[in-house]
């Protein structure tokens, strides 16, 4: 599954999902995942996380769960051998307004330029075979422990991050950018056990 065939770069993905039809007044799930494709686990691994990250698409009630379920069907599709991944048409049909969603891919813009600046191949047996499939286990686990996480403020936005990272990671076949996203993903962990205990 060759994730840079579906947009190696962060103004990649911005791109395609820029050019989704513009005359209408709602944005799907639907529309974003054929503007980047259903083919590839980083780039829609990658959107999840931004989209929880964003403000204004994420900070939306219930939109981390939704984006945590997306990851979860993703990830054991994934992990299931699955080549194209499938979801579920209330998934799909779930939206906002156009307006909110160009306000936020606005927002992505600036520091999409900065850290695609920074992004190479490095480390990259990370992002293989077995790579993958790891990321995809803690991935899955991310996404279950995200809907509490919507109670315990900043830790969604920390999730939402360790998800982008981790399909940036992806998508870039940067390894290092992966290992950032795991040690994120701990520090998360950590915060969430502070407040929970």
């Amino acid at each position: 599954m060759d994730d840079r065939n579906e947009g190696s770069t962060l103004m990649d993905l911005i791109a395609s999902m820029e050019r989704m039809e513009q005359e209408a007044q709602r944005v799907s799930v639907d529309d974003v995942v054929q503007a980047i494709g259903r083919r590839s686990f980083g780039p829609l691994l990658l959107v999840a996380g931004l989209i929880t990250l964003t403000p204004i698409i994420g900070d939306i009630p219930g939109m981390p769960t939704l984006m945590a379920a997306l990851v979860l069907l993703v990830s054991v599709q994934l992990l299931a051998g699955r080549e194209s991944f499938w979801l579920p048409g209330w998934m799909l049909k779930r939206s906002l307004s156009r307006q909110k969603f160009d306000k936020g891919i606005k927002l992505m813009k600036k520091p999409a330029r900065w850290i695609d600046g920074l992004l190479r191949v490095r480390l990259p047996w990370l992002t293989g075979y077995i790579g993958i499939r790891v990321t995809a286990v803690v991935c899955l686990l991310i996404a279950l422990a995200m809907p509490p996480m919507e109670f315990i403020p900043f830790s969604a936005n920390g999730a939402g991050l360790a998800l982008a990272l981790l399909g940036l990671g992806l998508v870039a076949r940067d390894g290092l950018v992966l290992l950032l996203g795991f040690a994120l993903i701990g520090a998360t962990a950590a915060l969430v056990l502070v407040n929970v205990l």
